[in-house]
């Protein structure tokens, strides 16, 4: 199945402005999100599932990408559509192993080695980044530039999200740069109106992309 990656929303409710996860959710929905990626990177499992048992109906009915991150038990169990993983988390081939063969697998790469090596490994698409500087993700590393991003969507095959200091104003140049699609977090939590945050982000995503 062909997933559509033009707006990838993953919920942070660490900047949220006090928003719940399944708020951002809602709210990224309602603004064009096609893909939405439950980010609970310190929570206890049982709230982890809690969340994504009541994200993942909202999804599957606007017939929008749900990704669980790190996490492959709790994607199998909530039905979601599969699982994000970083360089330091478990191998692409393991997360599939436990999400299931149909589960979509996404691998974080910040280099064109890493990138090809996940594509070796069975990654469905690529989370490219951190593309710009950003405050949100501590690991994140230097920024690596649109030239890098080139670098690795070249070497590839594989969808490419460009993730990392993404907003409005510079997401057209990320399409431009090869990406399948802007995965943001804080351009959309932080945001006064959430849903139309992720609509001007959809319209300068789609106005970039090759028609």
């Amino acid at each position: 199945m062909i997933r559509d990656w033009r707006v990838y929303v993953l919920t942070d409710s660490r900047a949220a402005r006090g928003r719940s996860h399944v708020e951002i959710a809602e709210a990224a929905i309602r603004g064009g999100a096609t893909a939405v990626q439950l980010r609970m990177k310190e929570e206890p499992a049982r709230r982890i599932v809690e969340a994504a048992r009541q994200i993942a109906p909202l999804c599957r009915a606007a017939g929008v990408t749900f990704i669980v991150n790190d996490r492959a038990d709790v994607a199998m169990i909530a039905g979601a559509d599969g699982v994000h993983v970083g360089q330091d988390d478990l191998p692409a081939a393991a997360a599939r192993a436990l999400a299931g063969g149909e589960a979509v697998i996404g691998v974080s790469a910040a280099t064109a080695d890493e990138a090809v090596a996940a594509e070796r490994a069975g990654a469905d698409y690529l989370g490219v980044g951190a593309v710009f500087a950003t405050a949100t993700k501590a690991d994140a590393g230097a920024p690596i530039g649109l030239a890098r991003l080139r670098e690795i969507r070249r070497g590839v095959r594989l969808p490419v999200v460009g993730i990392g200091g993404i907003t409005a104003d510079n997401a057209a140049a990320v399409i431009r740069a090869g990406a399948a699609g802007v995965a943001v977090i804080t351009a959309v939590t932080l945001a006064d109106d959430m849903a139309a945050a992720v609509r001007r982000i959809r319209s300068e995503v789609d106005a970039a992309l090759p028609r």
